[in-house]
């Protein structure tokens, strides 16, 4: 019972050895990570088309959640780029932004979110995300970028502008680039580059003054908070409002409020597809930011238990007027760096944003968007990665095609269809390589008893005796495929009395294949040629030993393809009848 209780809530197990000095780790954490999350909480919020304590109500019942459920010591969990513009995008469709439909909606899409990461957690089904390939994930989140950078251009130029594709935005914006505001391009340039020189140029520039490594890390993370404040006190100081500045505004002063999701059915009908592509997306970055931080100190995360606990922190977003939320790459790193030592640095975190959403939101009263988008660009720009491209195209030509078509469709056709057409293209792409494997025809090392490739290495070979070692797992996809391949090969060769399959690399053979077997193993019976099977995995022979394959067989069963050749093989069978 007791480990039950550990498995589902894995603050039983890091709870029970907390100590002094992982609180202190975990204070200092929580306050590095809360400065860096109060200005990027109030940008992904604007990013999603919700008003900016949304982003910061996402970021405090949420990750108290996942600390409670969730099984990574570093992640830190609340609203990251890619999710806020699948928000936007989805609810988009549903509701018009600013209107308290668009929040319902927006409330409904985490509800969905998190009840559908739950269900595949408590069913175990966390491998289902490994049906989205990296190269598609890594094409998905440069075009997402790219997307979410040329969004934020009309907040930069203080001009109205819209668009769900690229080439929407960039039409929308030159329309509208006659009402650029001077002052607000200015506010807007110069936040985006002191930003980019905080991220590269400022901490060697303290660690050259003289500032110890920790204190020039705090002072980096700080960096955004430094540009909140001084275009704050210039759009406060010169009322940069009267003159076209748009600005945050008032915020309210409290806590996360309880909210109620829509659960009408014709509004549930319309998110659950975004719903599960949010879903799929967020874990994946999650799990893939968690696994990394957790083996750089020899930890391990249960995928399936980070499915409930973001299950549980969207499912908690969506009654705390929150969005879908999901591990961020950039804040998990700083919690990590900052020495985050257990999910209680995520608790401290959410009281330091609580604290702020009651003290600090009148301060922002008169912060810049274009700062706010500054902030974005400068965050999703390093998660742009063309080179993904190059890569992929040396590598795989079917990798670059996947990655190519995921980032094109996501730029011209917008986040979700280039999500799914992601999802889709990689699940064909395993189909059609798995559809035709590589089939070696091996052959005798000689002076051992290692068998390989004729095309690759001088192996002994008899023309009587033909071996072929499918390097794949036999399924429907794949089983003609083979039995295409063997009556081809008999059919150019007569002399071949003899054909073994070398199952060495074969983990599952499924009916269709059994059947595929069946008819290839009485098409070579009528021809008088044997047909067998050598270095069969167990699991694979117990499924056999349960059909009647084994009986009708009309060869053998080898142990080791050695014994084959030895049985098999005319000079061989030649010197043992001497």
């Amino acid at each position: 019972m007791i480990k039950t209780l550990r498995q589902y809530l894995p603050i039983l197990d890091w709870g029970a050895r907390y100590d002094r000095n992982a609180l202190s780790n975990d204070l200092i954490a929580a306050v590095i990570v809360t400065i860096m999350l109060i200005p990027q909480s109030l940008a992904y919020a604007l990013l999603a088309g919700l008003p900016p304590e949304a982003g910061i109500y996402a970021s405090i019942v949420p990750i108290m959640l996942y600390s409670v459920f969730g099984t990574s010591r570093a992640l830190a969990v609340g609203p990251v780029a890619v999710v806020s513009l699948l928000t936007a995008s989805a609810v988009g469709q549903v509701a018009d932004a600013g209107t308290a439909g668009y929040a319902i909606a927006a409330l409904t899409l985490a509800l969905l979110s998190g009840v559908f990461l739950l269900v595949l957690g408590l069913f175990r089904l966390g491998f289902l995300a490994n049906f989205l390939s990296h190269p598609v994930i890594a094409g998905f989140i440069t075009a997402s970028g790219l997307l979410i950078a040329a969004s934020q251009l009309k907040h930069i130029f203080g001009i109205e502008a819209g668009g769900h594709t690229l080439v929407e935005t960039l039409i929308s914006l030159g329309e509208h680039i006659g009402d650029l505001n001077v002052i607000t391009l200015i506010i807007g340039v110069a936040a985006t580059g002191f930003l980019f020189w905080v991220r590269k140029g400022l901490k060697p520039l303290l660690r050259k003054m003289g500032l110890g490594p920790r204190m020039a890390d705090v002072v980096t993370k700080a960096g955004p908070v430094a540009a909140v404040v001084v275009t704050t006190l210039l759009a406060w100081g010169f009322s940069l409002d009267a003159r076209g500045v748009s600005i945050v505004g008032s915020v309210p002063q409290s806590l996360p409020p309880f909210t109620m999701p829509g659960l009408g059915l014709d509004l549930i009908r319309q998110l659950a597809v975004p719903a599960v592509l949010i879903s799929i997306i967020g874990f994946v970055e999650s799990v893939s930011v968690a696994q990394t931080l957790a083996a750089k100190k020899r930890q391990r995360i249960d995928p399936n238990q980070e499915l409930i606990g973001l299950g549980a922190a969207n499912i908690g977003a969506a009654f705390t007027g929150g969005y879908p939320v999901t591990g961020g790459f950039a804040r998990s790193v700083v919690n990590f760096d900052a020495g985050a030592e257990t999910p209680a640095a995520g608790a401290f975190t959410a009281v330091g944003l609580a604290i702020a959403a009651v003290a600090l939101t009148p301060l922002v009263y008169f912060l810049p968007k274009a700062t706010l988008a500054a902030t974005i660009v400068v965050a999703v720009l390093s998660l742009v990665d063309l080179s993904i491209l190059k890569k992929t195209w040396r590598y795989s030509r079917s990798d670059f095609a996947a990655v190519a078509a995921t980032i094109v469709l996501t730029l011209v056709l917008g986040v979700e269809i280039g999500v799914a057409s992601g999802v889709i293209l990689s699940i064909v792409l395993h189909l059609y390589k798995t559809s035709q494997p590589h089939v070696a025809e091996v052959g005798l090392v000689p002076g051992t008893q290692h068998f390989r490739n004729v095309n690759r290495h001088a192996v002994e070979t008899d023309p009587t005796l033909l071996t072929l070692r499918p390097d794949e797992s036999l399924y429907f996809v794949n089983a003609r495929f083979l039995e295409d391949l063997v009556s081809d090969r008999i059919a150019r060769d007569r002399e071949v009395r003899n054909v073994v399959l070398m199952c060495s690399a074969m983990n599952d053979i499924d009916y269709s294949a059994l059947e595929s077997l069946e008819a290839l193993n009485h098409r070579l019976t009528d021809l008088g040629i044997g047909f067998h099977l050598s270095e069969v995995k167990g699991p694979v022979m117990d499924k056999l030993k349960g059909t009647h394959f084994t009986q009708e067989m009309n060869g053998q069963v080898y142990l080791a393809q050695y014994d084959a050749w030895r049985a098999l093989a005319r000079d061989q069978a030649a010197r043992a009848a001497e």
